[in-house]
């Protein structure tokens, strides 16, 4: 048995080596990517596929750097940022249950989204992606979460655990081939991950021999700087983790000789785990990888998506260039070189201190007296160059600012000026797309972890825009859906400017009112969530709350619980929720007659007082 063992760790490991030595090339070039963004910019990749940095050439060579890609790819960052994990999820059928199941599921959605932050969670991904090109979020079951179920004997407690999402790096993640374009497409997928050794006996139990192991940091650098300056940049290192190992999951697809797939953990040099598949997460019912892959943009015939500072690059190592000639052709014209005649004065006291004003400068009688070159005036190239490059930015970065386009005429007409805004704005759309994508998967995920472990019934809770706390109950088979869909096309150009024009818009045209041109409560209350005014004297949508109390009503009747009608119900949408619940597919398979009497003794007590009122 120890023999098997010891020969599934060897060709995981011998498997994790062919993957690391064969993504390199990339790893090299988001290294330079993260150095780029970060400033440190006079670094190459060397021939030997090692991080370089370049020197002065010269003790006078201006060596500043002039970082342009990070303000654009934080603008690219804030845009993105405006998309919102709003989900939905479309019942599988009309019937009344299964609406019931998509409207719950909705409520696990956003229960799960307010709960970890999921708005966070999709901008850290994205600055990874941005940066590197491709991210990855990683939904699994966490038995280390949820409530407190029992504590045994060593006294560890024993929960009922719950939904976790984590970001990956794509440092992390190891796919089997670089060609494969998608997750779908690999029939494996490795996730390995830098551990102490502490952290790896409280996850799996087991203690590994610790060794040195290399991983990312941060450090300084003194490699820029003006005439006769350093200055200090952020540079990306390797540096040495103490008395660690790397924690590898092998994800394999399910094939003829593992019908379930297969998942091997190898910490260090241990093997802990050696199953199925664990999660039934992929689509009708099969198992799948947790992982899901978000790219910037796409890179046809790889794995690995592209990120824009790839192609910036080369500008902005042509604008440092520009700018430092250009300061260093200033420094010429405003200290000047001096000609001096050999012999005729003490050239160490010169060049100690120059030319000072008041100066009395000693030379040599006969001597012809030290004089400045004449130099020309700066050409006009560095400007235009400067200018060239800076407009490179903003075309391949696809953030260019309106309000800093000089070539925009005054007189131009608002419809010409919405198209500018459109086009600029249309040219994030791919990545928006993969960002959207991603959500819907990450949705899907959730709900078909929880309709595999939420066997019994949990207890959840939502915050409202309005600050109000909903909680209610859930179980595995109150999903019967997961074709999660985005809520409302969420584009990075929706703001909130644009949204209330288009509600005011809608208002003038009388779109919003009733047959009668009357505006109800309810879209009221709609349309000043839709303005930005939802909490507004926190507003209450009375047709919601008596709607949400008739849907508590039947629970509580199919509990065989007295349900009273109360004279503050409303009694038509009470009648209206009660007759939709009886039509339901769940009430006729589990209803008995004497229930079935009691919701319509409740209906006709109901109706009795709409004809006394």
């Amino acid at each position: 048995m120890k023999k098997i063992k010891n020969e599934i760790v060897k060709e995981v490991l011998d498997d994790f080596a062919r993957r690391v030595a064969e993504r390199k090339s990339f790893d090299m070039k988001w290294r330079l990517n993260m150095n780029f963004y970060m400033g440190n910019q006079f670094c190459s990749i060397g021939f030997g596929g090692l991080m370089e940095d370049t020197d002065r050439e010269y003790f006078w060579q201006e060596r500043e750097v002039f970082n342009h890609i990070a303000p654009k790819i934080d603008i690219r960052l804030s845009k993105l940022s405006r998309i919102k994990p709003k989900m939905r999820v479309l019942p599988s059928s009309n019937d009344e249950s299964d609406i019931y199941t998509a409207k719950m599921s909705k409520k696990i959605l956003d229960s799960v989204a307010n709960k970890y932050a999921l708005s966070q969670k999709i901008n850290q991904a994205t600055k990874w992606s941005e940066i590197c090109g491709t991210s990855f979020y990683k939904v699994y079951w966490n038995s280390n979460l949820g409530q407190v179920v029992a504590i045994e004997e060593d006294g560890r407690k024993v929960k009922t655990g719950d939904v976790d999402i984590a970001v990956c790096s794509p440092f992390e993640i190891y796919p089997d081939s670089s060609v494969n374009e998608n997750l779908e497409d690999c029939q494996s997928i490795i996730h390995a991950k830098v551990y102490s050794k502490e952290e790896i006996k409280e996850m799996y139990g087991v203690d590994i021999d610790g060794e040195n192991i290399n991983i990312f940091s941060l450090d300084n650098t003194a490699s820029v700087g003006g005439l006769g300056l350093n200055g200090l940049g952020q540079k990306v290192i390797e540096v040495t983790k103490q008395d660690a190992g790397i924690v590898i999951e092998k994800y394999v697809r399910p094939s003829e000789e593992y019908p379930n797939g297969r998942l091997i953990i190898v910490a260090g040099e241990e093997l802990v785990f050696d199953g199925d598949l664990p999660y039934i997460n992929g689509t009708d019912g099969k198992r799948d990888f947790p992982f899901i892959k978000q790219v910037c943009c796409d890179n046809v015939g790889s794995f690995w998506g592209v990120s824009l500072i790839d192609r910036m690059i080369p500008i902005q190592r042509a604008y440092n260039a520009v700018k430092n000639r250009k300061h260093e052709y200033l420094n010429r014209l405003t200290l000047g070189v001096l000609s001096v005649e050999d012999g005729s004065v003490d050239i160490d006291n010169l060049e100690e201190e120059g030319l000072a004003p008041g100066k009395i400068l000693v030379y040599r009688q006969g001597a012809n007296a030290p004089k400045y070159l004449e130099t020309e005036q700066l050409p006009s190239d560095f400007e235009k160059e400067e200018e060239r490059l800076l407009n490179e930015f903003s075309t391949i970065s696809g953030t260019t600012e309106m309000g800093a386009m000089d070539t925009i005429s005054s007189t131009i007409s608002g419809v010409a000026l919405e198209l500018l805004i459109d086009e600029n704005e249309t040219r994030l759309s791919f990545t928006t797309d993969s960002i959207k994508s991603a959500i819907k998967l990450i949705g899907k995920q959730i709900l078909r972890l929880y309709k595999q472990f939420a066997t019994f019934p949990r207890l959840t809770k939502i915050v409202g825009d309005n600050g109000e706390v909903e909680i209610f109950y859930f179980k595995s088979s109150d999903i019967s859906s997961d074709d999660v869909e985005l809520d409302t096309e969420v584009e990075s150009n929706d703001t909130l400017s644009q949204r209330r024009n288009m509600v005011y818009t809608l208002l003038d045209r009388g779109l919003l009112s009733d047959e009668n041109g009357k505006i109800s409560a309810t879209m009221k209350n709609r349309i000043l969530e839709m303005i930005g005014f939802g909490t507004w004297e926190n507003a209450k949508d009375l047709d919601a709350l008596q709607i949400k109390r008739a849907d508590l009503e039947n629970i509580e009747m199919m509990d065989n619980m007295d349900v009273k009608v109360k004279e503050i119900d409303d009694h038509n949408l009470h009648v209206n929720e009660h007759i939709a619940y009886m039509l339901s597919g769940n009430f006729l398979k589990d209803a008995d007659e004497e229930t079935e009497e009691k919701f319509l003794n409740h209906i006709r007590e109901h109706k009795k007082l709409i004809k006394e009122g």
